[in-house]
This record gives C-alpha cells, structure tokens and sequence, in this order.
C-alpha cells in the first residue's frame, strides 16, 4: 500500500525493459534500422558487456547464486512465514530480478557460444528484451494481486 513501492516496482521494470544486456534498447532498434555506425556501436557495447557479465559468472557465480539465494530464502521465510511486509516487498522485487540476471547470463553465454554479431544479433537482443517484460508484467500482476489480498485483509479485520 505504499506509494514508493509502486514508483520503485515500475521504475525498477522499466529501466531493466530498456538496458538490454547493458545496451539501451532504443540505440538497438537505431541500429536494427539501418545505421551502419550505430550497429558497430552496437556490437562492440555487446562484446564489452557480454565479457564482463561471462567474467562475472565465471569468477564469482558460485557465490553469487548461493548468496542470492540464501538473502531470497530468508526474505521469503520472514515475509510469507513470519507476516513481515517490508521483507515480502523486498521477496517479490528481488526474485523475478534474480530470473532477469540468470537470462541474462544465458544470452551472454549463447551470444559467447555461436559468435553473433552484426545482424543476427537483433532478434536475440529483441527476444532477451520480450522475455524480460514478461517476466516484468507477471511480476507487476503477482505483486498488485498479493498487496490486493493483503489490502482485502487488513480491511476485513479491521471491522
């Protein structure tokens, strides 16, 4: 119910919609349409990002996944097991998030693995960017549903 929330949650969507793979998505659709120069800005912004989310996955991924999972499973057991609301804000944020990095990390790897570049590279990146709105629009809907319910509930014992 807190106004913050609702600006972060859509803050949060709309700026993981737009950095593909750290790339903006209108400088991709720029490229997609024709510019030569844009597109070689393109490729080369995705080799750049694409190494150093590898280089992070492969030297600290380990850690990465057991720690994150670890601050997701805490959150949720104090969220959804214990009733505390701040902790189930952080819970439905953070785990979709979590999903967008792991796509992430496995467009890196097949752009790394298949060499893409040039004009194969769009689909990919258009591909990357739906999936990560999907992902956003089932977060929002899970999130407004479970502060609707939470809503529904406070009122029904408040009377």
């Amino acid at each position: 119910s807190n106004l913050w929330f609702w600006i972060f949650l859509a803050v949060m969507w709309s700026t993981a919609s737009h950095w593909v793979i750290g790339v903006p998505f209108d400088m991709i659709q720029r490229a997609r349409g024709g510019g030569s120069e844009v597109a070689a800005d393109v490729d080369v912004l995705i080799r750049i990002y694409t190494r150093r989310l590898l280089f992070i996955s492969r030297m600290s991924g380990m850690w990465l996944v057991g720690l994150s999972t670890f601050a997701l499973t805490a959150l949720g057991i104090l969220g959804f097991v214990y009733r505390v609301e701040f902790c189930q804000a952080l819970f439905l944020l953070f785990l979709p998030m979590s999903s967008v990095g792991a796509l992430s990390v496995r467009t890196a790897r097949r752009i790394e693995a298949q060499d893409i570049t040039g004009p194969a590279l769009f689909p990919v990146l258009r591909w990357h960017r739906f999936w990560i709105q999907v992902i956003g629009m089932l977060s929002i809907f899970v999130t407004a549903m479970w502060g609707m319910l939470q809503n529904l509930n406070i009122g029904a014992l408040g009377s």
